[in-house]
């Protein structure tokens, strides 16, 4: 990605449509893929569970399900889910539920070249663990690089190792600086997750995960902020029930999250302010389920708080 802010226009950040819209020059829309993988933090390897907040769809609720497992009928059946948007592309193919670079490098491979090869498929967005990044792997990663852009989504979700342990992350944050170090080495573009109000963390200590992602930059290009969903048939769900922690209220996390923003570089890419949780199984926060006010509120606090960082709100 670059290290240069395009103009913001409705937004005072760099967000990702903006990105795409000065990359490809087009609008771009990504469609989320189920390439069938597990997770070490649930075949045994490293535990069986997984991480607390994770759903049975490992992180990837929405992503497209296809009976005979083809990639490529996956990628039409996403299409077709978005054709009220869009009916020509191009698209991100999003490899999106639990852990894509977790299996033998021969799969993947098979995998990641269907989706990179398919004429309406712009890039490829990997989702992964940072302990899950073989040397062979890499290899492949950086090759696909040279076909279409490749990015890779890493789980941090926080730096704080009380709460990794808390939450099962089920690995140190030096791994975690090994592999952008790696990725950055294959010519990869990094983009991190971190969650908002895990639970036994107050807004300072989000905050210092905040500051770590941006004093990261160039090494990590973007960044996701995803409100904390409490989940039906996850741990956390049988923890909060039995010992109820507090949660963001929408207005509390509109501003937090602008905090957020005041402390990242105007350069990185704003990938996700909130995220979404399914509404079938979503306990909490409630107010996360009408994404239309969420999004409304925001810009009514943007244009509230109209010049930090330097970033200049222009309606």
């Amino acid at each position: 990605m670059v290290n240069q802010p395009a103009q913001w226009n409705e937004k005072p950040y760099y967000s990702l449509s903006n990105y795409l819209k000065q990359t490809f020059h087009t609008k771009v829309y990504k469609i989320s893929l189920d390439a069938g993988m597990t997770c070490p933090n649930r075949d045994g390897t490293l535990g069986t569970g997984g991480c607390i907040f994770c759903s049975g769809g490992g992180s990837g609720d929405f992503a497209a399900k296809s009976q005979s497992g083809s990639i490529t009928r996956q990628i039409e059946a996403a299409k077709h889910q978005v054709a009220k948007k869009t009916t020509s592309g191009p698209y991100i193919a999003y490899f999106q539920s639990f852990t894509n670079t977790y299996a033998p490098v021969s799969r993947l491979e098979s995998m990641f070249t269907e989706a990179i090869s398919h004429p309406d498929i712009a890039a490829l967005s990997i989702a992964t663990r940072p302990d899950c990044l073989e040397p062979d792997t890499l290899f492949l990663l950086q090759q696909l690089n040279q076909q279409k852009p490749v990015w890779i989504e890493l789980g941090l979700q926080t730096i704080h190792s009380h709460t990794a342990a808390r939450i099962r992350r089920g690995y140190r944050l030096d791994c975690f600086e090994k592999a952008v170090a790696n990725l950055k080495q294959a010519g990869l573009t990094v983009i991190v997750h971190l969650i908002l109000g895990l639970p036994g963390e107050d807004q300072e200590d989000m905050l210092e995960s905040v500051d770590y992602i941006g004093h990261f930059l160039p090494a990590i290009d973007g960044i996701k902020l995803q409100l904390l969903h409490i989940l039906e048939g996850t741990d956390l769900a049988a923890s909060y029930r039995a010992h109820p922690f507090p949660l963001f209220s929408m207005e509390g996390y509109i501003d937090f999250v602008i905090t957020c923003l005041e402390h990242l570089p105007p350069s990185m890419v704003i990938h996700r302010l909130t995220g979404d949780g399914p509404k079938s199984i979503l306990i909490a926060p409630s107010w996360s389920r009408n994404k239309r006010l969420v999004l409304n509120t925001f810009s009514r606090r943007f244009r509230e708080r109209n010049t930090w960082q330097g970033r200049l709100w222009k309606p």
